[in-house]
């Protein structure tokens, strides 16, 4: 008698409570209850089954120059580990995506390496070509850089105002890191968090927000403090992103790491406004990762030369799942800030756990935490700036109902990329 399903997951705790069989063909769910028969039967018991979550905000750097600080293939392996099933990669790469060529060999890249599903942003500049870029497949535009950072140059007011319009009657979406950069020595957590203030950070985003166009979709990237969150949810009309480091990192406490390797922009803050920030999480629309590796020689330089940017994406995840362990957050609320929102928000299929649904989910020990150690990534890193912190960690990641991560082993699947709305494919049929 032929088989029902390819693999069944049997006796999953599911985020609702309910204990249940996930029967997957075609890559997708199609039962939830009893065992369909099956090609392959995995005893889930003790395991608790969440969606594959959504990192809308990596950099999982490559190509011909960064490729020793992070790939496609350790990058998308390390989100994986973490539970995390789709991954959206910013175009400051170098050479940065203003074009279609770069951009196509930036898919070429990820398609030939990654293993868990993958979107790529356009980058904006006055001389970014916008409308090829969503032609040629741009899920997003940004992070769009209203002060300079890492690999990215600084887009001034004048540009935004030119590529606005452009990008609205797309019907894309713009994602926009927002900063007021001071001149100053750049010596420690304390000078770089004073030289890139909270209030600049808010005066930037307002700055940003005049320019808007009627009807633009905008997204502002890594918010590090309670100003900008509070100014984001009641004066702009844009959804906006917290990163776990300013959640869990803070000036005064940044575990056992140098100072460097908490290097990042926006900057950890001091620990009264973390606390403040873990005080908004229902308000949150999305977490995401930024993940932004550089090698430990490299943030091991004195503070001033070490570059900004940690790595996050395996983290992620198994950090907040800790914190729903302990109480301190809803299970339905991670869910809706690191799956559904993301999901929504870039127009891409997402997994419910329901019938239908694609079959991208990861298996979690029930109630099990795990010390974050350097040595239980996978990031070509190598460091953690979460070092000793508690996680809960996958032992099983799907993506589209295939084994991609299992008991510290990884496998590819194809079909991962994933377009923006605009893409036209120019290949012959």
């Amino acid at each position: 008698m032929s088989s029902d399903a390819e693999l069944v997951l049997k006796g999953a705790l599911l985020p609702d409570g309910r204990v249940a069989d996930i029967s997957i063909a075609g890559g997708k769910i199609i039962h939830v209850g009893a065992a369909r028969r099956a090609d392959q039967t995995i005893d889930c018991t003790g395991q608790l089954c969440l969606p594959g979550a959504v990192d809308m905000h990596v950099h999982m750097r490559g190509g011909a120059t960064q490729g020793y600080k992070e790939d496609w293939v350790s990058g998308s392996q390390s989100a994986l580990a973490g539970g995390v099933t789709a991954v959206v990669d910013q175009p400051n790469t170098i050479p940065p995506l203003t074009g279609t060529d770069a951009f196509g060999a930036r898919v070429a890249e990820a398609t030939r390496d990654a293993y868990c599903r993958f979107g790529i942003n356009g980058y904006v500049s006055g001389e970014s070509d916008i409308t090829g870029l969503w032609e040629a497949g741009a899920l997003a535009f940004g992070e769009t850089f209203a002060a300079a950072s890492s690999y990215g140059g600084a887009v001034s007011p004048k540009e935004l105002a030119q590529v606005f319009p452009v990008i609205a009657d797309l019907g894309a979406l713009v994602t926009l890191h927002c900063e007021d950069v001071l001149p100053g020595d750049d010596t420690s957590l304390a000078a770089h968090a004073a030289l890139r203030p909270e209030e600049g950070e808010t005066t930037c985003m307002e700055m940003v927000a005049a320019q808007f166009p009627p009807g633009l979709s905008a997204h502002f990237c890594h918010l590090s403090s309670p100003l900008s969150a509070a100014a984001a949810m009641t004066a702009l009309p844009a959804s906006f992103e917290v990163m776990p480091h300013h959640l869990f990192l803070s000036i005064e406490e940044h575990g056992t790491v140098p100072e460097g390797c908490c290097k990042v922009n926006p900057p950890v803050r001091y620990e009264k406004t973390r606390k403040a920030l873990w005080e908004m999480w229902d308000a949150i629309p999305v977490i995401a990762s930024d993940h932004a590796p550089h090698t430990a020689e490299e943030k091991s330089q004195p503070f001033s030369a070490a570059p900004s940017g940690i790595p996050g994406v395996e983290t992620l995840v198994p950090l907040l799942l800790a914190q729903v362990y302990r109480g301190r957050i809803a299970l339905s609320s991670l869910l809706e800030k690191v799956v559904y929102t993301p999901a929504h928000l870039l127009g891409i299929p997402v997994s419910t756990l329901l019938p239908g649904a694609p079959a991208d989910l990861a298996l979690y020990p029930r109630q099990k935490t795990e010390t974050i150690t350097a040595d239980l990534l996978h990031s070509r890193a190598g460091w953690t700036p979460y070092e000793g912190m508690q996680g809960v960690f996958p032992g099983i990641t799907c993506v589209g109902g295939h084994l991609s991560y299992r008991r510290n082993e990884f496998s590819r699947r194809d079909d991962l990329w994933l377009p923006g709305r605009g893409y036209k494919c120019t290949q012959a049929e």
